[in-house]
C-alpha cells in the first residue's frame, strides 16, 4: 500500500472538480484499510472516504488530510432454495469497490429482481446503503441484508442488519447518526430469482403502456432499458462528452413538509407533484413535494446559468460544470437557488452531494 501525497482529486469525481488531497491511498484489502485507517489515527490526520466520486463535491482547495479511495472488488453469489408458495431468491455479496452499474447488469442478466430501476446510477456499491440509493420506484433499502464495515473509532469490522441500519428516504445511519464513524466494505442484496420488475414511477409506466394494456409483463431488461432511456433524457445518465453529465446527479433532496404547507402552497400557486411520505414524529401527515417543481417556481430554469455553473439543459435538479467551473461558482449557485425557494416557499432545500474540504 502507497500513500502519496498532492494528487489532484478532480479525476475522481464526477463533478470533475476538486483541489489535491494532501494524502491520497487506495485500499484493495480490508487489511489495507485498518493500515490506512492506523496510518491517519498515528499522524492526527483527517480522512475522508472515497467512493466513486459520484456524490461528492470537493473544495477547490482539496482536502486536507487523507483521502481514501475504497478500491475492494469482488462478488460472491449464494443461491436458497425457493420455500413454500414463493419465488428462489439469490444473495450477491458484493465489495464496496465494485461499479455499481455492472453489480445491477449482471443481477439483471441472471435474471433477479429487485435492482432493475437503479441501471445507470454512477459509483460503486459501498455508497449505496450510505445514502439508501433510490430512483424510479426502488430503494436499496428493501432488498439490502446486511452491511459490513469498518468502524473508525473502535477500530474493528462490524456487521448490520438492514433494520440496524437505520434506513429513511436517502438516509441511513452511515450519512446521519453515525457520520463519518463506518466505512462500508461489503453489502449483501437479498433479490428475487424470477421476480417481476418493479412497476411504480409514472415515467416507467408510461414506457410500457402499451405492452400492459395487452397484458404482457415487460421483462426485468425492458424495464432497465426504459429506465435508462429516461435517465439520458435528463441528463442523468453519464455519457462521454455529454456537457450536462459533469453533476453530481441530483443536487437537492426531495423535501418532506407538512400536508398543511402542502395545501397552502397548492392553494396560493397550484399543487406541486408530490409523493407519499412516512408521518411526522407526532403523527402528522407529511408530503414529499418536487424540489425541480419549486426551483423552477423560483425562476431557474433549465439551461440557467451562474458563470461556469448552471442547471442542466434537460433537469432542474441537476447542477453542472459547464466547462471548468470551481466547486466556488457551484456552491454560489446551489446558495442561490436556495435562498430564492425559502423566500417564496419557505422551505429548506437540502443538498445530497457531500461536501468535502470546506
Amino acid at each position: 500500500m502507497e500513500i502519496c501525497s498532492n494528487i489532484s482529486l478532480a479525476p475522481f469525481a464526477t463533478f470533475r472538480i476538486g483541489g489535491p488531497a494532501r494524502w491520497f491511498v487506495e485500499a484493495t484489502s480490508e487489511d489495507e484499510i485498518a493500515e490506512a485507517t492506523a496510518w491517519a489515527r498515528l499522524h492526527c490526520t483527517p480522512i475522508f472516504i472515497l467512493g466513486g466520486g459520484s456524490n461528492v463535491l470537493i473544495s477547490d482547495a482539496g482536502f486536507d488530510g487523507l483521502v481514501l479511495r475504497v478500491a475492494l472488488l469482488g462478488v460472491k453469489v449464494s443461491d436458497d432454495p425457493p420455500r413454500s408458495g414463493q419465488l428462489a431468491q439469490r444473495v450477491y455479496q458484493v465489495a464496496a469497490g465494485e461499479h455499481w452499474d455492472n453489480c445491477v447488469e449482471r443481477t439483471i442478466e441472471e435474471n433477479c429482481a429487485g435492482l432493475e430501476c437503479l441501471t445507470g446510477i454512477p459509483g460503486s456499491a459501498g455508497g449505496t446503503p450510505v445514502q439508501n440509493v433510490g430512483a424510479y420506484g426502488q430503494e436499496v433499502s428493501s432488498v439490502i441484508e446486511r452491511v459490513r464495515a469498518f468502524d473508525l473509532e473502535d477500530r474493528a469490522f462490524v456487521e448490520f442488519t438492514a433494520a440496524e441500519c437505520g434506513f429513511g428516504y436517502r438516509r441511513s445511519r452511515f450519512n446521519s447518526a453515525d457520520r463519518g464513524r463506518f466505512l462500508v466494505t461489503r453489502v449483501n442484496y437479498r433479490l428475487t430469482t424470477g421476480g417481476a420488475p418493479t412497476l411504480s414511477y409514472a415515467d416507467v409506466l408510461r414506457e410500457h403502456e402499451s405492452s400492459l394494456r395487452a397484458g404482457t409483463e415487460p421483462t426485468l431488461s425492458e424495464v432497465a432499458g426504459a429506465v435508462r432511456r429516461i435517465r439520458r433524457s435528463k441528463g442523468m445518465l453519464l455519457v462521454q462528452g455529454d456537457p450536462d453529465c459533469r453533476s453530481a446527479g441530483s443536487f437537492f433532496k426531495n423535501p418532506v413538509v407538512s400536508d398543511e404547507l402542502f395545501q397552502e402552497i397548492a392553494a396560493r400557486i397550484a399543487a406541486p407533484p408530490h409523493f407519499p411520505a412516512e408521518p411526522g414524529p407526532g403523527g402528522e401527515a407529511q408530503v414529499k413535494i418536487s424540489a425541480a417543481w419549486l426551483i423552477e417556481q423560483a425562476g431557474f430554469s433549465k439551461g440557467y446559468t451562474l458563470g461556469a455553473a448552471g442547471i442542466s439543459s434537460r433537469h432542474t435538479l441537476a447542477v453542472i460544470n459547464r466547462g471548468q467551473a470551481s466547486a466556488a461558482e457551484i456552491m454560489a449557485l446551489a446558495e442561490k437557488i436556495s435562498e430564492a425557494v425559502k423566500a417564496q416557499f419557505g422551505i429548506c432545500l437540502e443538498m445530497e452531494p457531500v461536501l468535502v474540504g470546506f
